[in-house]
């Protein structure tokens, strides 16, 4: 053991678990913190100027690099800025290291803040050091639950004492960590039972398959049972979008989406939590006769709110991959010839929705402003094949999807959880983990409003990115979710709405405010001039905005 402070042990625990980036914004209580750092030049600290900014961008580093990110902002003030971005990384289960100092421990009579209180119900763990000598085994258990499946948020603080005193340290890091647990037999064979006779079946995926490195023995799955597959999210490539069987993106727990599965005979989820959703709908999301397979690492998913057949506590890639040999040893002739006639049924189907988008272009190919169909098209056109998506863009989500393919772990990364903004400085977080790879942020005029000094800190550590703004003049999914308000809750048909507090009567000027902090930026409105402006962008090596006017009607 070494006698040091706790300052220093913090950085020695950092530089331990191969911290190569601090996210975040300090204040006065930090500033052991920053002294400290200027004896440890291998580690970065990314000065952002708003913590939903940091937030955003150690979130995205943590789910591009597959390790913990460190955040420190500062105290009770800054912290309360990073929670809303915080509940995002719970909700995604981000692995990340959130921490703020605190004041010295002595001043316990002068109202001193419990920091843990205000986010231990969006994380994972949390705790305050107040003695030094607490410091790295604290550190060592943050980063081990950060990573620990089911992955996500843990907050740690620190008082000024445990910061500025000094106590003997053992400087040990987290683990490795081996957490590929694989499934129960009885319960694979008993999927495997349910699955194989299926003739409907249909399979849900979220984004524990991507974490999980899933996505091949998901296809095989897939292509054994000719199954239809849709996502609950697509914030990460967890089944690839152009195979024949993807559908798109659906939510359970939706009206409309009830009616696409609950004719299904047999649902298998897998990474997926089952079902969320913001409004309440009475009774099951799946139909009375559908079984469902719910396969997850998340161990308190599995059950939890769905009438659950088969529930299987497993790493997805193990238990998918168990799966398939199952399927294999079970499956008769007629079976595996069933599901080649549902695959043939389901690239046609696959073909005609691309068909609808095409003719959906088409027709509305001259308007102005230009649709976000348009917008996509013209940019997709022109972007190089390893560009990596930022998806922060809401309701302009489908264009991306009708435009591009998404077949390749790690192309895209987007918006996890309710909390607008974390795309702005998600953006920065995917091309410090990708520096080589171009990297573009698709993000609506709402959300970047919401972390719009993410701009600065790009300019300041000149992190070369584009940001393509969706710009329809308002909160349309907002509009959105009241019609789902009006006809599904209130039984509105059609429903009629004044849509309150949804319009930018004076269009945010992304462009305009891009420039004054320092970053190239452009409003276009003709869709002619797009893939000119995304080339030039991306060739000049400097983060760029491209401020580009679309229709917003609902």
């Amino acid at each position: 053991m070494a006698k040091m402070t706790g300052k220093r042990a913090l950085m020695e625990m950092l530089r331990a678990e191969g911290v190569d980036y601090i996210f975040g914004n300090p204040g006065t209580s930090e500033s052991p913190i920053m002294d400290a750092l200027e004896d440890f030049p291998d580690i970065k600290y990314m000065l952002t100027t708003q913590e939903g900014v940091a937030m955003g961008m150690a979130d995205a580093y943590a789910r591009a690099t597959g390790k913990p990110a460190f955040v420190n902002l500062h105290i009770e003030t800054g912290l309360a800025n990073g929670i809303s971005l915080l509940t995002n990384a719970y909700e995604g289960g981000t692995p990340l290291v959130l921490t703020s100092a605190n004041q010295d421990i002595r001043k316990l009579a002068n109202n001193r803040s419990d920091l843990v209180q205000m986010v231990d119900q969006f994380t994972k763990w949390s705790a305050e050091v107040t003695h030094p000598e607490q410091l790295p085994g604290v550190i060592r258990r943050a980063f081990n639950e950060a990573k620990t499946p089911p992955t996500g948020p843990t907050y740690v603080a620190f008082s000024a004492n445990a910061l500025d005193d000094e106590g003997e340290m053992d400087i040990i890091p987290s683990s490795k960590g081996y957490f590929r647990i694989g499934p129960d037999k009885t319960a694979i064979d008993e999927a495997a039972r349910l699955l194989k006779g299926a003739q409907d079946p249909v399979l849900i995926v979220g984004d524990r398959v991507a974490q999980s490195e899933a996505s091949q023995e998901i296809v095989k799955v897939a292509e054994m049972l000719g199954a239809r597959v849709y996502a609950t999210n697509y914030s990460e490539m967890n089944f690839p979008t152009g195979h024949p069987q993807f559908l798109g993106s659906l939510n359970p727990s939706m009206p409309d989406s009830k009616k696409i599965i609950g004719s299904s005979d047999v649902v298998l989820a897998v990474g997926t939590d089952v079902f969320p959703g913001f409004f309440y709908f009475s009774g099951p999301a799946l139909g009375a006769n559908t079984k469902l397979i719910h396969v997850d690492q998340a161990y308190q998913e599995v059950g939890k709110s769905e009438p659950t057949d088969v529930g299987i506590i497993a790493d997805p890639k193990i238990a998918m991959a168990e799966l398939v040999y199952a399927l294999e040893s079970k499956m008769s002739g007629a079976e595996r010839e069933g599901a080649k006639g549902r695959m043939v049924n389901l690239s046609e189907e696959k073909a005609s929705i691309k068909r609808e988008w095409e003719n959906r272009l088409q027709r509305d190919w001259d308007n102005r402003p230009m649709t976000a169909d348009r917008m996509m098209h013209e940019i997709s056109n022109v972007l190089p094949h390893d560009t990596i998506i930022a998806d922060d863009s809401i309701t302009s989500r489908g264009s991306i999807h009708s435009s591009m393919e998404f077949n390749e772990p790690g192309s895209i990364y987007g918006i996890r959880g309710g909390a607008l903004g974390w795309g702005m400085g998600g953006v920065l977080g995917v091309k410090l983990a990708h520096p080589d790879r171009p990297v573009v942020a698709v993000v609506g005029d709402g959300s970047s409003m919401m972390t719009v000094q993410a701009l600065w800190t790009a300019a300041n550590s000149n992190i070369p990115v584009l940001y393509i703004i969706c710009n329809n003049s308002a909160y349309r999914v907002l509009k959105l979710n009241m019609n789902i308000y009006k006809r599904d809750i209130l039984g509105e048909n059609p429903p009629n709405s004044q849509y309150m507090g949804t319009d930018f009567p004076i269009r945010l000027n992304i462009a305009g405010i891009a420039e004054a902090i320092g970053v190239y930026g452009r409003q276009i409105s003709d869709p002619a001039d797009l893939a000119d402006a995304v080339r030039d962008a991306l060739a000049s090596g400097k983060p760029a905005v491209l401020d580009v006017v679309i229709d917003g009607t609902v």
